[in-house]
């Protein structure tokens, strides 16, 4: 188990009190992380404390806003490539049937492209694959990165570590690409359900389980090796 990968899932996962409690736990893991820079682990530090301190309904709010409302910081990784295009459900497939063969099966109403969902299935693989995935997706989190930067967000430090961790330099070209696709303002819902109304391919367990969580997730952090795959529905 990649105890840092895991630690960075449930940083962008959505906050709960359980959470809250195990970030001492997660801070720790981060802290003591080679494979990033100091700078980069000091820059963690600001959203550990204060997803460990903050009022975790005021923390909800933020999550909601900027990552359910505000659909250029989707967490749903195929998003910012595909839209809401046929090739996404391919991916889609594609991906859940990658976790199934590395005996992941995700515990979560999340789509597959889920980023936390994706660093979850990384953590358990070898380090070298691991980082080629994270390698593809590289534009994609320095895009996304930027776009925290700019609105001053803690998270911006998660995305800022993945690409380190990736050893990648994202292509400028396709991060320019995503980057001008138009921003939506969050408090606009109209806006917001227009965008999202031809959405809703489920590919989780339950559709109908609302926010993610994440206890099943900290008991497993010190467990060494991957869930076993569940076999197929008859």
């Amino acid at each position: 188990m990649d105890r840092t990968l895991k630690a960075l899932s449930l940083l962008l996962s959505y906050p709960t009190v359980e959470l809250q409690q195990a970030m001492p736990e997660i801070g720790g893991v981060l802290a003591a992380e080679p494979r990033l820079t100091a700078a980069a682990r000091r820059a963690l530090r600001p959203l550990v404390e204060d997803l460990g301190q903050g009022d975790v309904y005021d923390l909800e709010e933020r999550y909601v806003l900027l990552f359910d409302r505000t659909r250029s910081l989707s967490l749903n990784l195929f998003e910012h490539v595909h839209g809401e295009s046929r090739d996404r459900g391919g991916a889609m497939v594609d991906l859940l049937e990658t976790y199934r063969a590395g005996g992941f099966e995700p515990a979560t109403s999340e789509l597959p492209d889920h980023l936390p969902v994706l660093l979850e299935f990384l953590a358990t693989r070898p380090q070298a694959e691991a980082r080629e995935m994270l390698q593809d997706a590289a534009h994609i989190l320095s895009a996304v990165g930027e776009r925290l930067v700019t609105r001053e967000s803690p998270y911006a430090a998660v995305f800022a570590a993945l690409v380190q961790l990736s050893g990648a330099q994202a292509d400028d070209a396709a991060v320019a690409e995503i980057l001008a696709q138009p921003e939506t303002d969050p408090n606009d819902l109209e806006a917001i359900d227009k965008i999202w109304e031809e959405t809703e391919v489920t590919f989780g367990p339950d559709p109908n389980a609302g926010c993610p969580q994440v206890r099943d997730m900290l008991a497993q952090m010190d467990r060494p090796n991957p869930r076993p795959a569940e076999p197929a529905a008859q």
